[in-house]
C-alpha cells in the first residue's frame, strides 16, 4: 500500500501569540541604571591613558611600519608589572620549577634530570598536604601554606605569628578591598584615612563601599616623608565633617612615592592609632624592593606594634606581585591580622568563604616567596644569582632615572630608596594649563596624553593619586629595560612640550 506524501503548513498559515514583552515598555539597562556606588570607581592606573596605549597597541600590531604613529612600540610604564611584556623581568626559576611540578607532578618522570633535587621534594611536599590544584582548598588559604607564611614572619620580625590569623589572597588587592568592606559601617561617612599621593585602590575601593577618604599629604619636600602633625589635621578636619575615621593607611614602602618610614615615625603612628581608636591597614607589598637597604632599612608595622605591646587592631599585606618575584598574574598574596578579636576574624573568614578559596597557584607561589631555597639547597645557587640581579638592575635604573629627570627644566624627582617607581613633579606653564582646560583634562593627565601620542611611554598623572592644589606630577615605573633611550624619549619630550607652551 502507498502512503500519501506527508504535506507540510507553510510558516505563515500558523498564527504564533504575540509575546507579552512586545506589547509592553522594557525597562532599559543603562549606566545611570547601575549602582551609584560603582559609577562614582576610579581607577588611574588602568584609566584613560592605559586603554589609549593598548589602542596604540593594537594599530601598532596590525599595521607595523604603516601604522602613521611616531613609535614603533608602547612602553607600559604605567603598572608595576614586572613580566609584562616589553618590561620581560625574568621570572625567578625556583618558583616556576614549583609551578610546572604542582600543575603536572608527572614531569619529574618525563624529565627526570630537568629539575633539581630540592624542587622536586617541595613540589612533593606540597602535593601530599593539597592534592591537585584543581581542587578548591581551605578558603582561608592552605593550612600547610599559612603555617609556612606564619614562620617567614615570626623569623622576619623576632615576634610570635599564628595561621590562624593568616589570610591567604588572590592579590593584595583583595585583602584591602575586602577590610574596607568590613570597616565601612554607615555608608558616606566612615572613613579611612588614606596617604596622598596614594595607590589608586584605596580611593576605588572606598568609592566602590560607599566610604570617605580621609587625606593626609607626604611631604614632599622631606623625602615624602609621614608627618603626624598632618594625619592629626586630617582627623580633626574629618570629624568637624562629621565623618567617623575607622582605620589609617599606610604604604611603606609607598606607591608612587617609594619613601621609607623611619622607626621613630611607625611608633608615633601606632600610638596615634590607639589614642583615635583607628586599624591600621600596613600596605607591605614592596618590602623586599630597597634600593639602599643600609641607609633606608624596611621595618613592619607587626614588629613594631609588638615591641610596643600595643593592643592596636593591625592587618598587613603582602604579595608575590612586587618584590623581586613579579608574578602578578598568578594573583597571590596574603594579609596577616594582629589583635583582631575572634568573632571579627570570623566575619573576615565568613566573607572570604563567599568566593570558596584564592587561586592555588598564587597560593603555591605565596609559599615560595616565604619559602626561597636556603643556602646548600640545589636551587639556592641560581635563586641567589637571579634575584640578586634583579635588585641591582631595579637600583641602577632607579638612581639613573632620577638623576636625569632632575636635570630637565622644570622638572624634580625624590630619589626614591624603595618599591618600583618614580613620581617627578613637573612645572607646567600657564599656557599649558590653558591649553589643558580647553580640552576638557587636568594639566597632568593633558601632559601624559601628549607624551603618550608622542613617544609611546604610558604613564600615570599624578591627579590619579592626589597632590596639592596647584602641583602636577607624573609616575612611572623603573622596570623598563633600555633606560637609555626610555629616559632619553622622556628628556626629549618635555623639552618639546616645554617649548610649544612657553
Amino acid at each position: 500500500m502507498i502512503q500519501a506524501p506527508i504535506r507540510f503548513r507553510s510558516l505563515s498559515s500558523f498564527h504564533l501569540p504575540a509575546h507579552s514583552w512586545a506589547r509592553t515598555t522594557m525597562r532599559a539597562l543603562t549606566v545611570d541604571s547601575l549602582n551609584p556606588a560603582v559609577r562614582n570607581v576610579q581607577y588611574a592606573v588602568r584609566g584613560e591613558l592605559a586603554i589609549k596605549a593598548e589602542e596604540y597597541r593594537v594599530i601598532l600590531k596590525e599595521k607595523g611600519q604603516d601604522s602613521g604613529l611616531p613609535f614603533d612600540r608602547v612602553i607600559s610604564s604605567n603598572i608595576g608589572n614586572p613580566q609584562q611584556k616589553g618590561l620581560d623581568q625574568p621570572p625567578i626559576t625556583f618558583n616556576r620549577q614549583v609551578a610546572a611540578l604542582m600543575e603536572w607532578p608527572q614531569l619529574s618522570q618525563l624529565a627526570p634530570n630537568a629539575f633539581p633535587q630540592d624542587v622536586i621534594a617541595r613540589a612533593k611536599e606540597l602535593y601530599d598536604e593539597i592534592g591537585s590544584i584543581g581542587a578548591y582548598s581551605h578558603s582561608q588559604g592552605v593550612p600547610f601554606i599559612r603555617q609556612n607564611v606564619a614562620k617567614f614572619i615570626q623569623e622576619r620580625d623576632g615576634h610570635p605569628s599564628s595561621p590562624d590569623n593568616i589570610f591567604l589572597t588572590g592579590g593584595a588587592s583583595a585583602g584591602v578591598s575586602l577590610l574596607i568592606s568590613l570597616l565601612i559601617s554607615e555608608q558616606h561617612k566612615s572613613g579611612v584615612l588614606i596617604p596622598i599621593p596614594q595607590y589608586p585602590l584605596y580611593t576605588a575601593t572606598l568609592a566602590q563601599f560607599s566610604g570617605v577618604p580621609i587625606p593626609y599629604h607626604l611631604d614632599e619636600a622631606h623625602e615624602w616623608s609621614t608627618s603626624i602633625d598632618e594625619i592629626k589635621a586630617a582627623l580633626k578636619k574629618a570629624k568637624e565633617d562629621g565623618v567617623d575615621p575607622k582605620a589609617l593607611v599606610i604604604i611603606n614602602p609607598g606607591n608612587p612615592t617609594g619613601a621609607l618610614l623611619r622607626e621613630e615615625t611607625q611608633r608615633e603612628v601606632v600610638n596615634l592609632c590607639a589614642e583615635h581608636g583607628l586599624v591600621l591597614l600596613a600596605d607591605e607589598v614592596y618590602q623586599s624592593n630597597l634600593h639602599r637597604a643600609a641607609e633606608y632599612p624596611f621595618t613592619s608595622f607587626k614588629k613594631v606594634v609588638c615591641d610596643l605591646g600595643s593592643p592596636v587592631p593591625l592587618v598587613s599585606f603582602h604579595s608575590i606581585s612586587k618584590g623581586v618575584t613579579g608574578e602578578c598574574g598568578r594573583r597571590g598574596g596574603y594579609f596577616e591580622c594582629h589583635n583582631i578579636p575572634d568573632d571579627v576574624r570570623a566575619m573576615m573568614y565568613k566573607m572570604v568563604s563567599v568566593g570558596l578559596c584564592p587561586p592555588l597557584q598564587g597560593q603555591i607561589c605565596v609559599d615560595s616567596l616565604v619559602r626561597p631555597p636556603k643556602e646548600g639547597d640545589e636551587s639556592y645557587a641560581l635563586w641567589k644569582e637571579e634575584t640578586t640581579r634583579i635588585h641591582k638592575v631595579l637600583a641602577q635604573r632607579t638612581k639613573l632615572m632620577g638623576e636625569r629627570l632632575n636635570n630637565l627644566p622644570g622638572v624634580s624627582c625624590v630619589d626614591s630608596p624603595g618599591a618600583l617607581y618614580l613620581y617627578p613633579k613637573i612645572t607646567l606653564s600657564k599656557k599649558a594649563i590653558a591649553a589643558a582646560q580647553a580640552a576638557g583634562k587636568e594639566p597632568d593627565a593633558f601632559y601624559a596624553l601628549a607624551l603618550l601620542d608622542a613617544t609611546g611611554i604610558c604613564v600615570v598623572p599624578g591627579s590619579g593619586f592626589g597632590q596639592k592644589e596647584g602641583e602636577y606630577h607624573y609616575r612611572l615605573t623603573c622596570l623598563c629595560p633600555g633606560v637609555d633611550e626610555y629616559v632619553g624619549k622622556l628628556e626629549k619630550f618635555h623639552r618639546e612640550f616645554s617649548a610649544k607652551y612657553q
